[in-house]
């Protein structure tokens, strides 16, 4: 059910969307009319939701709501709140949790007004005001508590898309526009996330696990003493919230500084559900590529795609599975620039290897060459891969009305493709690196045709872009080979990883044991 990122077709047209509203009618869409599934649908979910039921909620939100979605609502939105408000004693807080699951329907299936968008923003205040400030005494499954962060952030991005779609808006968006210039506000994103995490105590949760004084992980976040876990497990995916937010922002740094306590070498909640794991993963592989610290970006990328290799056969029915074959595309793309940039193959296991020599070896080998056609296909794949970045500021209302909605991307792109510019000559230095041990500074001057103070700058330009800063403020190396001079003479200085013999002899022992087995099954006469 969530959209790590629904793709915007309706918001990618020159022309303005058409209202869902118009095509509603047309459909002849009565948001009064509630068929009797719905209603069994909703007072089965309130009865479960009110005993605390996990199991049954978990059923009826990510089956029995897709079901019936796809059956009787594949075209129009599902009935009104106030349709089926009184079937469920017009309770409030759930009210607000079917609003919240009727506006990422019509997000998914349709194209939303402005006015829905603005009301689907209220309805966040409104759901959230009441996590924050009231009593929630209720236990709900992971998988819908992430879904709330990430289609929240998701309507915020797809809101700041359309927003910046100027050109074709009416006088009447126009006016909405001016008249609700705080819904979907950065800040006001930002604050609900933020609160969320505070309000939860969720950084001092983690760390009381750590020291061994409380059970969070280890129960996914759920509360066996009949107490809520609402709060708590917002307050945790709303750190991925916040650093996806961040991510679409350009504030990479910021972004990584709020997953901070969430540690991703180990299992988490945020790996309980698939879409909160690959996009933690997605976006914090993404900020490190952004940072310069490749080697980090890739050993993240090469776990999460190992990871889906393995298991994406198990979530061939999730109403997520295209998301997850989409992201699993785009993080190879990520891979491909990671290891062209930095190329620590070594930190690859051999699967995800294999996997990615099939989709991109070829272009993989012209990228390494930094001409025109190297360059076209490090934008080609940034294009492809990177976060929908957002414009967050409000639009000049002065004619003639201008569409900058590409304008973040285009700014992202620039920056990446200056970086990729500065290793053109690193390229070559490396090269001449590999191949010896010590070497005078006059002669790999020689070589590249360059005076001997032109290569002691690229010399440092090389260990400065071979260096980051990692998020505790240390310098990390991102390079294979590094070197020292002493006097006029490079001495390198190459690293050698320890040979890891495992991976290859639980492979002869699975084929071993398929042979086995396969002998086995041969009766002799």
């Amino acid at each position: 059910m969530a959209s790590f990122d629904h793709d915007d077709t309706a918001l990618n047209s020159a022309a303005p969307p058409p209202s869902s509203q118009q095509g509603q009618d047309a459909l002849g869409y009565d948001p009064n009319f509630v068929p009797d599934s719905v209603k069994s649908f909703v007072v089965h979910l309130y009865r479960h939701i009110r005993e605390k039921n996990v199991y049954e909620i978990h059923q009826m939100y990510e089956t029995s709501f897709q079901t019936l979605s796809e059956r009787l609502f594949k075209d129009t939105p599902w009935p009104s709140v106030d349709a089926v408000a009184h079937y469920v004693d017009n309770d409030h807080v759930f009210c607000l949790l079917y609003r919240e699951m009727w506006f990422r329907h019509l997000y998914a299936r349709l194209s939303p007004t402005l006015k829905q968008r603005i009301d689907s923003w209220d309805n966040y205040c409104s759901l959230f005001q009441v996590v924050l400030h009231g009593v929630v005494n209720m236990q709900l499954p992971n998988q819908w508590l992430w879904d709330m962060v990430d289609e929240f952030v998701y309507q915020f991005q797809s809101f700041c898309q359309y927003r910046a779609k100027m050109k074709n808006k009416t006088e009447q968006e126009i006016a909405l526009l001016k008249q609700f210039d705080q819904a979907w506000n950065v800040y006001g994103v930002l604050n609900f996330l933020q609160a969320l995490v505070e309000k939860s105590t969720i950084n001092q949760i983690l760390e009381r696990e750590k020291e061994g004084l409380e059970q969070f992980t280890a129960t996914d976040g759920y509360d066996y003493n009949g107490g809520s876990n609402v709060l708590k497990v917002l307050g945790y995916f709303s750190m991925v919230g916040l650093l996806r937010v961040h991510c679409l922002l350009g504030d990479y740094h910021t972004g990584l500084k709020c997953l901070l306590p969430i540690d991703i070498s180990q299992q988490g909640v945020y790996t309980s559900v698939i879409g909160s794991h690959i996009s933690t993963i997605y976006h914090y592989g993404f900020a490190n590529l952004m940072l310069r610290r490749y080697v980090e970006a890739i050993r993240e990328f090469n776990k999460i795609l190992l990871y889906i290799y393995k298991t994406k056969q198990y979530h061939q029915k999730s109403p997520q599975y295209e998301q997850i074959l989409k992201k699993n595309e785009q993080m190879y793309a990520l891979l491909a620039i990671c290891l062209s940039l930095c190329p620590q193959v070594k930190l690859v296991e051999e699967t995800v290897n294999a996997q990615l020599r099939e989709k991109y070896g070829e272009k993989m080998i012209r990228m390494q060459r930094y001409d025109d056609e190297a360059f076209a296909i490090y934008d080609e794949l940034f294009s492809y891969a990177c976060p929908k970045f957002i414009t967050p500021s409000a639009p000049s209302f002065e004619e003639p009305l201008v569409n900058y909605n590409q304008d973040a991307y285009r700014l992202q792109l620039k920056l990446f493709l200056y970086e990729v510019k500065q290793q053109q000559l690193l390229s070559g230095v490396r090269t001449f690196l590999k191949v010896y041990s010590t070497i005078s500074l006059g002669k790999l001057a020689n070589y590249m045709e360059v005076d001997e103070p032109t290569l002691r700058t690229i010399l440092m330009t090389y260990k400065h872009k071979t260096h980051a800063v990692d998020g505790d403020g240390k310098i990390i190396s991102n390079a294979d080979l590094d070197f020292y001079i002493d006097d006029d003479m490079i001495n390198v200085v190459e690293s050698r990883p320890a040979k890891r013999y495992g991976d290859y002899f639980l492979r002869q022992i699975v084929k071993l044991e398929g042979v086995i087995n396969d002998v086995d099954r041969i009766k002799l006469e």
